[in-house]
């Protein structure tokens, strides 16, 4: 397809936001590619805006499948089961594993594993749940020659992306440092009521919890032709790697975007998991999901978008119950992996400024196209980190927060440049998010210090100076 140039979103950021305290207020530094009209107060091109949502029929609301751990506890032997949780760091479940076998009692080696687990579950220690960090990322960028070409989307990536080769020296720097993926379904559960309890994370002295997460992964259409994988896809193992579009026309596929690289790392480093975890993916709606275009616009062919239409017509033969279902398959292997799912709305709307109208038919949208593909989730990750309200709290008085958790929405996740930024109430979990990008690492790498060090990481075939926002 040929290439279409999106207008770019360049975020402000305030002093307040970038130095010192919070600054919740406004958040502006998520993906800059936006489908909606920008704020009067920012100063910014807009984008292809995205058709308001029509009210549609209530969503049903059904259970939240919360995953626990990786589809890998399920090989091995009992033994070697055990050996992967308890390296994972969940030692009761290794120790019941064992203990339930019928063989338990006769055999020594299930008894010393037994042991073994115990001992080091006691010196474990309770990790503080206000201290655990959040970092994100968008979609990795595979080919620095086709995303940094010169064109009118170089500044956005520059910006905003991260490129697969500083991805994996960060996550290997991070592990190096002890720290481990955990959830946030691990820092607070939902209770059968409604409210929220603190969650206990306990791990070995020197490890360091934190969440993982990633915006956009639609692979939208502006994308194309520039360096970015078209999709997630199944190997012939079963494993969950991207598809790449090569020069010349030819598909190969690997590792080249976050969930194939976090998996392979894991598989090869599984003390990286806490309890299997993985991260988490904020999932839009608009251009489909996972690379697959599954919104409802392109089986009705109603208020398409020029690149949307621009796509159809160079495929004529698009199936889209197709493409639905083999997004499903796909986000099913995630889930079973380890993986969670998040809504980032389905228009990636700004939720500060939205009215409480607009984010119930956006909701209503991504309950009726997303939803069924991906699962029903409890969380959301606001669009640009902009909040449903500022850093005192949410109240049933605010009627955002009054509709999402009637919807069955507990976890919110806005954009914070502090180390970490958690509250957890009777209601609700709430974290701020970290943005490890080129705008970050370029102009504030000291803010990064605790994870990594900049000039270990940098990828020297990125542009400087990066754009100021």
């Amino acid at each position: 397809m040929k290439k279409k140039a999106i207008g770019i979103l360049l975020s402000a950021l305030c002093a307040a936001f970038v130095f010192t305290g919070c600054g919740l207020l406004p958040f502006q530094e998520d993906v800059p590619f936006t489908k909606q009209e920008t704020p009067k107060a920012e100063v910014m091109p807009s984008a292809t805006p995205v058709p308001e949502a029509e009210p549609t029929e209530e969503p049903q609301q059904e259970p939240v499948e919360e995953t626990s751990g990786g589809g890998e506890q399920n090989e091995g032997s009992p033994l070697e089961q055990a050996r992967l949780m308890a390296t994972q760091y969940d030692y009761d479940g290794a120790i019941e594993l064992l203990k339930g076998q019928p063989d338990y009692e006769s055999n020594s080696d299930m008894q010393a594993a037994v042991s073994e687990f115990e001992n080091t579950k006691a010196t474990c220690v309770e990790y503080p749940l206000e201290q655990i960090t959040h970092v994100f990322y968008h979609t990795l960028i595979k080919d620095t020659g086709k995303a940094f070409d010169g064109d009118s989307d170089e500044p956005g990536y520059n910006q905003v992306m991260t490129t697969v080769d500083e991805f994996n020296k960060i996550t290997q720097i991070m592990y190096d440092k002890g720290y481990v993926l955990v959830s946030p379904h691990d820092m607070a559960s939902v209770n059968e009521d409604g409210t929220m309890t603190r969650g206990r994370i306990m791990l070995p002295p020197g490890k360091i919890p934190f969440v993982l997460s990633q915006d956009d992964v639609s692979y939208y259409h502006y994308m194309d032709g520039d360096g970015f994988a078209r999709r997630l896809v199944l190997d012939e193992n079963g494993e969950v790697k991207c598809e790449y579009i090569e020069d010349d026309g030819s598909v190969s596929v690997g590792d080249y975007d976050m969930v194939p690289l976090i998996d392979s790392f894991i598989k090869e480093h599984p003390d990286f998991s806490y309890h299997g975890r993985k991260g988490i993916l904020a999932m839009t709606g608009y251009n489909g999901v996972l690379g697959y275009r599954t919104d409802i616009a392109y089986k009705t062919g109603e208020n398409l978008q020029p690149d949307q239409k621009e796509f159809l017509d160079s495929h004529p033969d698009f199936n889209f119950d197709d493409e639905v279902q083999r997004a499903t398959v796909v986000a099913e292997a995630m889930k079973a992996n380890g993986w969670e799912f998040a809504s980032h709305t389905w228009g990636h709307r700004n939720a500060t400024t939205s009215s409480p109208e607009e984010l119930q038919a956006d909701n209503e949208r991504w309950e009726a196209n997303v939803a069924p593909i991906l699962g029903k989730t409890d969380m959301i990750i606001f669009a640009f980190g902009a909040d449903i309200g500022d850093w005192q709290g949410y109240n049933m008085d605010n009627s955002k927060f009054a509709y999402y958790k009637s919807r069955g929405y507990n976890y919110y996740c806005n954009v914070d440049s502090n180390q970490y930024w958690v509250q957890i109430t009777d209601q609700y979990f709430r974290q701020g998010r970290r943005n490890l990008d080129g705008y970050r690492m370029y102009y504030n790498p000291e803010m990064l210090s605790d994870l990594f060090d900049v000039s270990e990481v940098w990828d020297a075939s990125r542009p400087t100076p990066v754009p100021p926002m």
